[in-house]
């Protein structure tokens, strides 16, 4: 009997498991199974055509294909990685060297009236206001004697430190007298606070628990800086002095000479060295703590009240004369001086500029914020090269803005506003709040760059 013929495999299957079938075949795991899309007539045709050993070296090409597309895929990403690194590197080489210079500035929105947060619990003008470094938290202090510590999310009081009554026994630590200065470490652990009765307190920033109590200043203690990432402690006093304190061994190092008045304010950042505001002495002095030296600069025609560094190469100082200064360590005069920052005041023929009582800059950036008693905080920027000052927008606020403060993120700015000067009573603004106000900072979103 003739075995019949083999049955013909239909030619339109999609799931053929003869040689054709290659085309469905995973090389490198042998898998075989059918593509997604029908094939057409004439590309069946064309697979008719080839071979089995040209089937499978198309295949093994468009594998390798596959391969160094994925390669070049993981290349692009970790080049990607590699240069976010190195700008990192580069961030902190220059800033390290005082060079890192961000441009925010023209980024920054003025904030409606409405949105600035006022927080008011002080009886009397607040003099300081410091921010934790992780910008959860806010210290006041006022001339009340009474530190508040404020919570930024909630607005609420989370501690108060009350004054400490003269003649009370048994009572809980505390200042006898104004307030004038406060400073906090770069890992949020330690706030120092100073006043006019010669004393620096020491608390434990967390709890407000006091831990101890620097004396030494023969007059009011007038500021007050931590050095970043240490827990060295600078300090000066209306007794032309400024002195070194290791905070946590509760220990005095040394003692600083040469200013010829009070000294009026004191800032420090990474550098073992701190820098201060003369006062009447018309002077701003670069202290170099190791070298047990100091550069003196020249540039206001009055008490100079507030000083703040920029980065660790520039500085910007406020004085009574009615000036903002732009300061650069290599030059004894300012890169930039901007005369009657917040304009006059006073009769016709009798004007006399707003004094500058505080200023403050964004830490690495070009962005200063200065205040007076000319019913607004004014926001600047710093030109290129530190040269020239610009000014960006006015922020109404009524009273002496006797302290600046800009969180570490740049979100916002803290004012401490009060009806007084905060060291004196030259004037009074009797509508003015006793408050601590946050401004927020919203920056304009940044056009579309080419190809993003």
């Amino acid at each position: 009997m003739r075995r019949s013929p083999a049955t013909p495999r239909v030619r339109g299957s999609q799931c053929e498991t003869s040689e054709s079938s290659l085309i469905g075949r995973d090389l490198s795991t042998g898998w075989t199974g059918c593509l997604a899309p029908r094939r057409t007539e004439e590309e069946e045709e064309e697979e008719l055509e080839e071979t089995a050993q040209e089937k499978k070296l198309r295949l093994a090409k468009l594998y390798l294909e596959q391969l160094r597309q994925q390669e070049e895929e993981k290349a692009e990403a970790q080049a990607f990685e590699e240069d976010q690194v190195a700008g990192r590197l580069k961030e902190d080489v220059l800033e390290q060297r005082g060079r890192l210079q961000k441009s925010v500035a023209k980024e920054i929105q003025a904030p409606a009236p409405a949105d600035i947060q006022v927080l008011r619990g002080h009886q009397l003008s607040i003099t300081c206001v410091v921010i934790t470094p992780d910008d959860s938290a806010i210290f006041s202090a006022a001339k009340d004697c009474t530190i508040i510590k404020w919570s930024v999310e909630s607005r609420r009081k989370l501690h108060v430190i009350p004054r400490a009554k003269k003649g009370v026994e048994g009572q809980p630590p505390g200042h006898g007298s104004h307030i004038l200065c406060m400073a906090i470490s770069s890992d949020g652990k330690y706030l120092a606070s100073g006043d006019r009765s010669k004393l620096i307190f020491i608390w434990e920033a967390q709890s407000c628990r006091h831990l101890y109590t620097f004396t030494g200043h023969r007059d009011a203690v007038s500021g007050l800086a931590f050095r970043r990432g240490t827990h060295q402690l600078y300090s000066t006093s209306h007794d032309r002095s400024v002195k070194v304190w290791n905070v946590a061994e509760n220990s005095y190092v040394e003692t600083l000479f040469g200013h010829q008045d009070a000294v009026a304010a004191l800032d420090a950042l990474s550098r073992e060295c701190c820098v201060t505001a003369g006062g009447r002495d018309g002077t701003v002095r670069v202290w170099k703590i190791p070298e047990e030296s100091q550069l003196v600069f020249y540039g206001h025609q009055g008490s100079i009240d507030s000083i703040q560094l920029i980065n660790e190469e520039h500085m910007v100082s406020g004085a009574d004369d009615g000036s903002v200064a732009l300061w650069g360590l290599s030059k004894k005069r300012p890169l930039a001086l901007q005369r009657e920052a917040h304009g006059l005041r006073g009769e016709p023929g009798l004007e006399q500029p707003f004094w500058v009582s505080s200023v403050a800059a964004l830490l690495n950036t070009d962005l200063v914020a200065t205040g007076s008693h000319s019913s607004c905080v004014r926001l600047w920027q710093c030109g290129e090269g530190f040269r020239r000052l610009d000014p960006l927008c006015d922020i109404p606020l009524v009273g002496f803005i006797n302290s600046l403060k800009f969180s570490t993120s740049g979100d916002f700015l803290v004012a401490g506003v009060g009806q007084e000067h905060r060291l004196g009573r030259w004037w009074r603004i009797k509508e003015a709040r006793n408050s601590v106000c946050i401004i927020p900072l919203r920056r304009a979103p940044r056009p579309p760059t080419a190809g993003s």
